[in-house]
């Protein structure tokens, strides 16, 4: 079972520069990653490069909802909802059920009679759609049943409600597991590796450029097809090429807000109607997450800013249903991401928005982009058959319909014996729970860990629903290179803690420099830098608009910084 270790790093650097592959993918976000996977699982052999960390643009940056997108049935989207609730229970009940877990949502409905025929028939048709995908179907609340699901909620502002079931998932662990299991099947993945340029014989693309960031060498890795999955980054990728796309992409920014689970009474998420869109409040561990925004974005993709105007829209939006109101001083932590949505020159290709796209704008290159989180093994299967045809010999089809994450195997089996791993590792069941819903069945390898060193079973010093041991296990086995990939990827305490991490900071450090041979001086300089990366982002948070936002969050330096930057 491979681990994505410091050591595994190297030999897979040292795989990608030594031999020509039949695919190689740009971008370690969840499409990339899943474009890695179905490549690897078909008999190819694969690289994937990534430029900074896995999932560290808009793959971890999402609502966090594995869902078919109830909203697109009212534009009619009935091909893009029926195929996000297939890979809706997939992911549920074969491919991640130790990552994917069912959510429930409350739709409080305003109008008497017809709202609830309307929205109701609209519910109605997203389960039948939903058929065998592993969750109840809605049921109709009165005013006082809604009530008592969500006390929270302000009587006047319902007249009763919708409950349904959707899913969720940490988009960023999900991703790394699928970079991860990608590698398990023979892949090369390897993060901290940016394309700096493409190989070209003639028109065709024969590989990339590639500067390992971390060792600051430079080499080439050579493909018979190279894929570009760099969402947001994708007309930047495409420029490298000197190769005008057959399409752009657009970045849409959407911001959310968490908040302690205390601050609102409830049992079940919302679902709330705005006058541009919809807003969630998704259950997430003890916490609530309050999103999303849809605002065009021009500037900094790496790192876009929430404003201290999109950070009150939200406040505002919620709190016209809740009885005692949300402040700023409730918000624990806040996250913005990038959508990448198409836009064509014509516009009859701008309507595609959530929809994605493969292209092949010059021979050995294919494009995909558009989409969204869901239907991300879509589009990496959509992406590889278009590598098979350039390929030009027989390859199998996809099969990632049938192939569970690393961890999925026995997951429901273990989660029964949870009680007796409880009893072996002298963790608190709520322990083992917690574990469980982050690693599944790879849970033994840090149970592991404690075994043979007790004192990692301590709670991590500034966030303590984390376990020292998770510290360890991400540098050691997921590939985490730098303080802020545990912070704010492998766990979510840049998030879910009001110092932001800051106060973890220190000790996630020296466990991860122990794993990763960082000196006193490298492990006081990431410690320095995740510092200045949360004030940056603290201050950026204070600003009225998006330019005067952005400014200050570029305050802050990266970790590592990208070649020309």
């Amino acid at each position: 079972m491979t681990a994505l270790s410091p050591h595994y790093r190297d030999s897979a650097l040292a795989a990608l520069a030594g031999a020509e592959l039949d695919v190689l993918v740009v971008g370690g976000g969840v499409v990339g990653a899943g474009c890695a996977l179905d490549a690897t699982t078909r008999g190819l052999s694969v690289g994937l490069v990534e430029a900074r960390d896995f999932a560290s643009g808009t793959s971890s940056r999402s609502s966090k909802l594995i869902h078919g997108g109830l909203r697109y049935l009212e534009m009619l989207d009935f091909g893009l909802v029926r195929e996000a609730l297939r890979e809706r229970g997939l992911l549920l009940t074969r491919l991640a059920p130790h990552l994917v877990r069912p959510v429930r949502f409350l739709y409080p409905l305003l109008h008497h009679g017809w709202e609830r025929v309307y929205a109701g028939s609209g519910v109605t048709l997203y389960d039948t759609m939903a058929l065998g995908g592993g969750l109840p179907h809605h049921r109709n609340l009165t005013r006082r049943g809604a009530l008592r699901e969500c006390p929270a909620l302000k009587k006047e502002a319902l007249v009763g409600a919708l409950q349904y079931y959707d899913a969720q998932v940490d988009d960023a662990r999900h991703t790394m597991f699928l970079a991860r299991t990608a590698a398990a099947y023979g892949a090369h993945v390897a993060s901290r590796t940016q394309v700096i340029g493409f190989l070209r014989e003639g028109e065709r693309v024969t590989g990339v450029r590639v500067h390992d960031l971390e060792h600051d060498q430079t080499f080439e890795v050579r493909a018979q097809q190279v894929i570009n999955a760099t969402g947001v980054w994708t007309d930047d990728t495409q420029a490298l090429i000197g190769e005008r796309g057959q399409f752009h992409v657009r970045a849409s920014k959407g911001i959310h807000l968490v908040v302690p689970r205390d601050r609102i009474q409830s049992r079940t998420g919302l679902i709330l109607r705005t006058e541009k869109s919809v807003l969630f409040v998704i259950p997430w561990g003890r916490h609530w997450i309050i999103g999303t925004t849809d605002t065009d974005w021009t500037l900094d993709k790496a790192h876009p800013a929430a404003s201290s105007t999109d950070i009150d829209y939200l406040l505002e939006h919620v709190n016209t249903v809740l009885t005692t109101p949300l402040s700023r001083a409730d918000v624990q932590g806040v996250y913005a991401g990038l959508r990448p949505l198409l836009s064509g020159e014509s516009e009859s290709t701008s309507k595609l928005s959530r929809e994605h796209t493969v292209a092949s704008p010059v021979p050995g290159l294919v494009v995909v982009a558009g989409g969204k989180y869901t239907t991300y093994r879509v589009m990496a299967r959509d992406a590889v058959d278009a590598c098979v045809h350039g390929l030009g010999r027989s390859v199998p089809p996809s099969c990632t319909h049938d192939v569970p994450l690393l961890g999925a195997d026995g997951f429901a089996a273990l989660w029964n014996r949870r009680r007796v791993l409880a009893t072996e590792s002298g963790l608190h069941v709520a322990r083992v729970e917690h574990l469980l819903g982050r690693y599944g069945t790879l849970v033994t390898e840090v149970l592991d860990l404690i075994r043979a060193d007790p004192s990692l079973a301590g709670p991590l010093d500034g966030a303590e629903d984390y376990l020292r041991a998770e510290i360890v296990y991400g540098a050691d086995h997921e590939g985490a290179r730098h303080l802020e990939d545990m912070l704010t990827r492998r766990t979510r305490i840049s998030i879910e803690t009001f110092d932001r991490g800051v106060a973890a900071a220190p000790v996630a450090a020296s466990l991860m420099a122990g794993v990763l041979g960082w000196t006193s001086e490298q492990t006081a300089r990431e410690v320095e830098r995740y510092h200045l990366r949360v004030k940056a982002e603290r201050s950026s948070q204070e600003q009225p608009d998006d330019e005067t936002a952005d400014a200050a969050r570029l305050g802050a330096p990266d970790v590592v910084p990208l070649s020309g930057s």
